[in-house]
């Protein structure tokens, strides 16, 4: 699997899967997530949890999971997919996953750990009272296609019955679910006719809407603020700038740790040699009100990898962080990082090369015809989201990536570190981490469910 391509590819194409009635399942990608699941299926799955996948994404991540058999898979590999399908289905909208799951009926797609998600969904949701009321037909097809029709039916009329535990009960449907004493009022109100006259998608009454928040937040969103300026883009490169200005030196580097060491204790070490190649021109200082806005984020995310990275390697172009001056050669730079044999080769810069204009993409585009392995990427330091790349694009060719925020380094490194075979069981830790302290909120809801 080619991952950075197609981790770019979840946090962009936000195509959603429909399913027309009597139609086939339209899914404009499937081929796509059909070969990374077949590359290896814990790892794609995994993918899934990258801070910024889009959420039709992750609903095909889902689908795929659930449709494909777990033949062959050992016990931890299963382990790991049931606990990120648990952590999906409350993570998406709702609708997205009743799409999911309706679109499995269509597809025949029956195993058991299909079975087991289903089932938890519909009956153990912690909004599963609302989405009864509001899309009960299709629970119902869903709650059928899992059980198959005559088992649901059968658990359906001993539990209108009384039945709540018999052995009947317990081998057709309880065994499936987290907490059982949920399920026998929910299966009922699966089955209550609607009334005379009643919309079809109810069961005792109006129509209601369909919940259309998550039970739980994967991404959160990040609070805009009205005008950017040098200081409200995060803590790190705020207290870098208030040090370039000429700040209280003594307190501001205290405080400049604590911020640094807070947000490398969300990461994995990376066991690997990453070479920086550090823009350090007059450009990256900027003037102003920006004056030090972008050299401080660049400077931000450089003491982060020096906390992430067992090995940080910095090669300072145009200067140094704390006097910018002159033009910026890149392209030397960038055959002086790689000298040392790094990992990973990564570009910090404003974009503006203004000592050989072209250089740089001249390099790139030689490095493989030379033999040359180790990948390059370009990170984009930039003053807001929205500035304008038109002249800042040194090397086309080279994979890109811009930030501006300290939030952006919860997408910038993974997308970095996926570009190298050291970053593989980095990207592979960070989304275990990930999926672990998610896990932990999901069993917290089905606790409160229970209790």
């Amino acid at each position: 699997m080619d991952t950075p391509t197609f981790l770019a590819h979840l946090q962009t194409h936000d195509t959603p899967l429909t399913l027309p009635r009597g139609g086939t399942l339209r899914w404009d990608d499937a081929d796509l997530h059909r070969a990374a699941h077949a590359a290896g299926p814990e790892h794609y799955a995994l993918l899934a949890l990258a801070p910024g996948a889009l959420p039709w994404q992750r609903a095909r991540v889902l689908l795929q999971t659930l449709a494909a058999s777990q033949a062959g898979l050992d016990d931890a590999t299963r382990d790991t997919l049931a606990r990120l399908a648990r952590v999906l289905t409350l993570a998406l909208p709702p609708a997205h996953v009743i799409t999911v799951l309706l679109a499995l009926r269509r597809l025949r797609a029956n195993h058991k750990h299909t079975t087991r998600t289903v089932l938890r969904f519909v009956l153990e949701h912690p909004d599963a009272d609302a989405l009864i009321a509001a899309r009960r037909p299709a629970l119902l097809d869903c709650f059928e296609h899992a059980l198959g029709k005559t088992a649901a039916r059968g658990c359906a009329r001993r539990i209108e019955d009384g039945d709540t535990a018999s052995d009947y009960l317990r081998r057709r449907l309880l065994r499936f679910l987290a907490v059982p004493a949920a399920a026998p009022a929910r299966v009922q109100a699966l089955y209550a006719a609607p009334p005379a006259g009643a919309p079809s998608g109810t069961a005792t009454g109006p129509a209601r809407a369909l919940p259309d928040e998550p039970a739980l937040t994967l991404d959160t969103a990040r609070d805009q603020p009205p005008t950017v300026t040098a200081t409200n883009r995060g803590d790190i490169a705020a207290t870098l700038v208030h040090l370039y200005r000429g700040g209280p030196a003594e307190d501001l580097y205290a405080a400049l740790g604590r911020y640094v060491d807070d947000a490398a204790r969300a990461y994995p070490r990376f066991a690997g040699t990453v070479a920086l190649v550090f823009d350090a021109s007059a450009s990256m200082r900027g003037y102003g009100e920006r004056e030090w806005a972008v050299l401080s984020q660049a400077a931000a995310l450089r003491m982060l990898l020096s906390r992430v990275c067992d090995r940080l390697e910095v090669v300072e172009v145009g200067g140094d962080e704390r006097a910018p001056r002159g033009a910026t050669d890149l392209a030397t730079g960038v055959l002086d990082a790689l000298g040392g044999g790094p990992d990973l080769v990564a570009v910090v810069s404003d974009g503006y090369e203004n000592r050989f204009p072209g250089d740089l993409a001249r390099v790139a585009a030689t490095l493989p015809r030379a033999g040359a392995t180790t990948p390059v990427v370009f990170c984009h330091a930039l003053f807001t989201a929205a500035d304008d790349l038109t002249l800042r694009r040194p090397a086309p060719s080279l994979p890109q990536r811009g930030f501006w925020h300290q939030d952006d380094f919860t997408t910038l490194l993974p997308w970095m570190f996926a570009h190298c075979p050291a970053g593989r069981p980095w990207l592979r830790a960070a989304l275990h981490d990930r999926l672990d302290a998610l896990d932990r909120q999901a069993a917290d809801l089905t606790t409160t469910l229970a209790a």
